[in-house]
């Protein structure tokens, strides 16, 4: 029996997210403070604490504070137009990152943000002149966390491990059950209740097809 979803890993440490990623689809609907650069005309509809009025045609302002999902800002954002700005959210600021630099470990990201690494990664896309600083900080932070991380999956075998998961982001989930994962095909394996191994679905495909050609 196949099973109903196969995860799709996420591309949000790369250049762009990959929508057929839940978690990339979950992570490009975080709210991303901007401001307008430049009045935008029959959009005060949609942010109508923001609109000028009908005798404005109902425009946005120029200067106005918004808070946009990420696909949306990364869509309106162009250095040449300068449609909009994007603020920091302020667990990727200055003070933030002193607090990750000084003991990653006492932070509780999953509280801060889910996806705290792929929708830091996301923000250098657009040219913050901090960019170098938070990518230098999501890197640290990530090693920071790493070990304590791995060896925790190592070293909680069947104890309730809820407290510690819930202080985790999305991609450090991920590898807390990965190693937990293959702690208990290791200890499968040294008990002897390994799977047997067997040739994969390739191989056997094409050995079929090799013997359907030698009968032709």
């Amino acid at each position: 029996m196949s099973e109903a979803y196969f995860r799709v890993e996420s591309g949000a440490l790369g250049p762009e997210e990959n929508f057929l990623s839940l978690d990339d689809i979950l992570m490009s609907h975080e709210k991303l403070p901007v401001r307008t650069e430049t009045p935008m005309p029959r959009l005060g509809a949609f942010f109508l604490e923001r609109s000028g009025g009908a005798e404005t045609d109902h425009a946005i302002p120029q200067g106005s504070k918004l808070e946009l999902p990420l696909w949306l800002a990364k869509g309106l954002f162009d250095n040449k137009r300068r449609i909009l700005s994007v603020d920091l959210p302020k667990i990727y600021q200055q003070g933030w990152r002193t607090v990750f630099s000084a003991d990653a470990n006492v932070v509780d990201l999953h509280k801060l943000g889910p996806h705290f690494y792929g929708f830091g990664s996301q923000l250098l896309h657009f040219d913050s002149p901090e960019n170098a600083d938070i990518s230098q900080s999501l890197l640290q932070t990530f090693i920071g966390r790493f070990r304590r991380i791995m060896d925790s999956s190592q070293n909680a075998y069947n104890e309730d491990t809820s407290a510690l998961v819930a202080r985790l982001d999305e991609m450090e989930r991920g590898l807390f059950q990965t190693g937990q994962k293959g702690l208990n095909n290791f200890q499968c394996w040294e008990k002897g209740q390994a799977s047997q191994i067997t040739a994969s679905s390739l191989v056997q495909n094409y050995k079929k097809r090799k013997l359907t050609d030698m009968d032709n």
